[in-house]
């Protein structure tokens, strides 16, 4: 957002026009959460930056409302060089400096007599802990708030939060030691990532957003795309009057162990719910005689190695058989073990040992020859799920020997750790799911209460779905079968990723409507699947 600022006063803005049109969307969005704003009294906390001076912005415009607005300085200098303050000054706004306020009494006496408060103490950018002081602010804001809220219920006074509240880092949603609770967050420009992703996302309160005079073009150049209806609408596959089964695809389901027969029924029935044309379930013969599975699903009887266990003797019959097939999804529910994992490798042609590496700018020919692969050929679109990607992770340089573009990752956080090879996740996981994308090749689905997805080209989606409904084993499962079923009906790999992961969201959400969020199962999100493509392909007739 910087730079882009800083584009648009190159190209003809100016600093002082992007602020007023920054504090004046605040202004209306805060207006519409106030109702009539006639004698209401606001707090506007004012910090020292970019983001204070928006603050002065919000003030002018709801005291000109009719508002009673008073001000709350925190380290703000240099009125003679602040428009927004003079103009402020001459309406005879009150102000109060916090330096002045050591034991915060002024601001909690104004707390306990205002409606709202306006957060415009820090903005994007910052990234260390709050200041002691400021710290003490916060708190004493959110102290006040949630003992109001006890005593008073709805009355306690609602904050609306400028860009960001304070506190929360505008790229990783981290914490700053503490976070000013918002009931309003209104983005300037555009919403940050930090606005998502937890813990951030839960001071945010409702979101709404201020448009800055930046050029479309320039937005849409380094923006990720937030997963909406409206997007995952038109990913939706035509199904024509004329159709039958083999016009909607096939999908292979390789899963399923002794310990996790379900996973294989779930994945199965993720990808049939999601619109497959006919679905087959390839699994350890031990396995296949103990899973539930749907009776329209067909089987594909597997070698065993260890008992229960995919073996590499499975090899032959699953090359015969899934050439036939337009997606494949692989490892929910597969276990780890050293015969599965021989298996995985032969499938993938990663079997074959490193060459080994060259020693200054020669080497012999014999170093140079490629070992022969036992990889399956013409592998069908790939969802690599769970153990399929813990096992995947065991294999050294996978990344550089699997083909390129060919796969949906789905990991969880510990999944997507494992392949990274690092202790803990960095902060800023957008960051971190972009470019494993386009180091690997590959399309990655970073599963959580924010879900993000992420293209070899730098495309990025972020899914605002977090939903305790979907906290339970096995939705997972659902999730990489309904990927793959829309692998199936022809959708490209980042296309079915996004269209499957809005689906399963939003199924959740009805199953979180009906039955609530505690005792949910991951079964219960396949009836709903269907009713949710009814609803999305027909919400506007």
């Amino acid at each position: 957002m910087r730079r882009l600022e800083q584009a648009a006063v190159e190209a003809g803005a100016t600093w002082e026009g992007l602020m007023e049109h920054a504090g004046l969307g605040v202004a209306r969005e805060a207006l519409r959460y106030l109702g009539d704003p006639v004698g209401r009294r606001v707090l506007v906390l004012v910090g020292p930056g970019n983001n204070g001076g928006d603050g002065l912005v919000v003030a002018r415009h709801l005291h000109d409302a009719g508002s009673v607005v008073a001000l709350y300085l925190w380290r703000r200098q240099g009125v003679e060089h602040d428009a927004n303050w003079q103009q402020c000054r001459q309406r005879g706004i009150i102000e109060h400096e916090a330096a002045h306020d050591p034991d915060l009494h002024w601001l909690t006496v104004a707390l306990d007599r205002t409606d709202l408060v306006v957060d415009a103490l820090l903005g994007m950018g910052a990234s260390r802990y709050l200041d002691p002081s400021l710290a003490a602010i916060v708190a004493q804001v959110n102290a006040v708030r949630r003992q109001a809220s006890v005593t008073t219920g709805p009355q306690h006074p609602l904050v609306v939060a400028v860009d960001l509240p304070t506190g929360v880092q505008s790229d990783s949603g981290a914490v700053l030691g503490t976070a000013l609770y918002a009931d309003l967050t209104v983005a300037t420009g555009l919403p940050k990532p930090g606005l998502f992703a937890y813990p951030g996302r839960m001071y945010r309160g409702h979101l709404a957003l201020a448009e800055l005079e930046i050029p479309t073009h320039d937005l849409e150049a380094l923006m990720s795309d937030l997963l909406t209806a409206a997007y995952a609408r038109s990913l939706l596959p035509e199904r024509p009057l004329d159709a039958h089964k083999g016009s909607f695809g096939n999908v292979m389901v390789v899963a399923g162990s002794l310990r996790y027969p379900g996973a294989a029924f779930l994945a199965c029935a993720g990808a049939a719910r999601a619109g497959a044309g006919l679905v087959t379930l390839a699994g350890a013969r031990t396995v296949l005689g103990m899973a539930a599975r749907l009776p329209e699903v067909t089987v594909l009887p597997l070698a065993e190695g260890d008992w229960g266990a995919l073996g590499p003797a499975a090899l032959e019959e699953f090359g015969k058989e899934v050439t036939g097939y337009k997606a494949l999804v692989l490892g929910p529910g597969l276990g780890q073990a050293d015969s599965t994992r021989a298996f995985v490798e032969r499938a993938f042609g990663l079997d074959t040992p490193k060459t080994k590496p060259r020693v200054g700018f020669f080497s012999s020919s014999a170093e140079e020859q490629p070992s022969t692969s036992s990889a399956v050929p013409s592998l069908p679109l790939t969802v690599l799920d769970a153990d399929g990607l813990n096992l995947l992770a065991t294999i050294d340089d996978w990344s550089e020997r699997l083909p390129k573009e060919h796969f949906v990752f789905t990991p969880h956080p510990g999944e997507f750790r494992r392949l990274l090879k690092l202790e803990s996740l960095p902060e800023d996981r957008l960051a971190v799911v972009r470019e494993a994308a386009e180091r690997w090749g590959q399309v990655v689905v970073l599963k959580g209460a924010t879900t993000l997805i992420a293209a070899p080209d730098g495309r990025t989606l972020v899914h605002d779905g977090a939903n305790p409904a979907l906290a339970t084993a096995g939705t997972g499962d659902v999730l990489a079968g309904a990927i793959g079923g829309l692998l199936a009906q022809g959708l490209s790999l980042y296309d079915a990723a996004a269209l499957g992961v809005y689906l399963h969201g939003a199924a959740g959400a009805r199953v979180r409507d009906d039955m609530g969020e505690m005792g949910t199962l991951a079964g219960d999100l396949l009836p709903e699947l269907p009713r949710t493509i009814k609803d999305l392909r027909y919400a506007h007739g």
